[in-house]
Formats: structure tokens, sequence, C-alpha cells
């Protein structure tokens, strides 16, 4: 008979939908909320650079919520593919279950954006939060800046795995390094660091400007931040936040 121990992990798939589902809906409502065309937090808070610190700390903190979330206990949060794929050239996953985490990110960021349609003409003043490169920035500006955010990330995620006293710690750095970014890189290339985070607004508005970027520019990102942080792999004892 076959081992159970080999069905389909459903657990985990939908573990990694929800939770990136939830990044998706809350995250972009905050980014629709601070920057649609007619929102009252323009009046609120003017300041443009303070916003998107304040959005980039409030994304980053929903991450981080959702990896010490009952969530994170089960399938480690990665929400990201980028994530996933650093766990997997760590050989801390295997290419199948690799694979699903990918296909329940991708799901699992269109369910969570569906909703925003709600939000209508202010979510649509925005594409529902769809990233692209800013005016004034070519698409390769764009790229090169998707790498350099995705490989800070990707590169203080392994040192915080890899060192046991800093290890509990991890989500922490989301919030922090986020609101960092954002108004560093927004208006360059939206800043993504997440191709699933990127799709999702890209299927539900139909904008998809330089959509390669938004999966070419994390996924080697992350690359160079594990060549960076390969002496850490044999540190990082699972693929969980």
């Amino acid at each position: 008979m076959e081992n159970n121990n080999q069905a389909f992990p459903w657990r985990l798939f939908f573990a990694e939908l929800a939770g990136t589902a939830i990044l998706l809906l809350i995250g972009l409502s905050l980014v629709i909320l601070m920057f649609g065309t007619g929102s009252p937090m323009a009046d609120i808070i003017p300041n443009v650079k303070l916003r998107q610190v304040m959005t980039g700390f409030m994304f980053g903190g929903t991450g981080a919520l959702i990896a010490i979330s009952v969530i994170g206990k089960e399938s480690g949060a990665h929400i990201n593919p980028a994530v996933t794929m650093t766990f997997w050239l760590f050989r801390k996953m295997d290419s199948n279950k690799a694979v699903i985490y990918v296909l329940a990110q991708l799901i699992g960021a269109v369910i969570g954006t569906m909703p925003l349609l709600l939000w209508g003409q202010l979510g649509q003043s925005i594409s529902f939060g769809a990233t692209t490169p800013g005016p004034g920035y070519t698409v390769w500006q764009a790229l090169l800046g998707e790498v350099i955010t995705t490989f800070t990330m990707v590169s203080l995620l392994a040192i915080f795995l890899g060192f046991r006293n800093i290890r509990p710690y991890t989500p922490a750095i989301f919030p922090l390094l986020y609101a960092i970014m954002v108004p560093l890189e927004a208006d360059i290339s939206g800043i993504s660091t997440n191709p699933a985070r990127s799709f999702g607004p890209a299927v539900v508005s139909g904008q998809w400007t330089a959509w390669w970027i938004y999966w070419a520019g994390p996924l080697a990102g992350a690359l160079l931040a594990c060549i960076f942080t390969s002496r850490l792999a044999k540190r990082i004892t699972a693929a969980k936040l």
C-alpha cells in the first residue's frame, strides 16, 4: 500500500495560500488607502515619504504577524516565491514541496487581491496596488532596484535564521526593513521583492507593464543572497521564519 506520508500536503498548501491571500488583502488595502487618488489620507498625512514609511512598516508588520501565527507554525509562512526558492537552494525543502508552495502563493495572491475590487475607483486609480516602473525610471533601473531590495531582504533573513541567539527575532526584521526600503525604492519600481505580491494585482487589474522584472528581479536578488550567505545554510535548521 502507498505510504500516506506521500499524500499531497494539503495543510501546507492551504497555509501558504491563506498566508499570501491575507498579506495581499491587508497589505494592498493599506497601499490603496494611503495612495489611491481621492483618499483622505493625502490630506491627513500630506508628506508622501512619511506615508511610504508607514505603509512599508505596516505591510512588513502584516507579514511578520502571519509568520508568528498558526499559519507560520504550519508552513513557515514563506508567502513569497523568492523565499521558497531560498530554502530550496539551501536544501531545506525538496523540489516537489517548493513547487507546491509557489503554486499556493500564486493562487493565494489572486484570491487575496480579488476583494480589493470593493475599493472601486480608489483602488482602480492605482491598479489595485500593481507594481510598475515609476515615471522617469527605466525598466532596467526598476529591475536593479528589485534585485537590490530582495538581496537585502533574503540576506538578512538568512543571517537571522543562521544564528540561534537572534533566530526568534526573525519576523521582527520585516516591519523595520520595509519601512526603510519602501521610501527608497517605491518611486523606482513600486517595490515588490515578491513575485506573488506583484502577480495578484496584475491579474485583477490587467496591468502587466514590465511584469517580468517582478519575477526576474526578486529571484535574481534571492539567488545572489543565497550565494552571499551560503556558509549559513548549514546553520538553518528548517524552512521556517
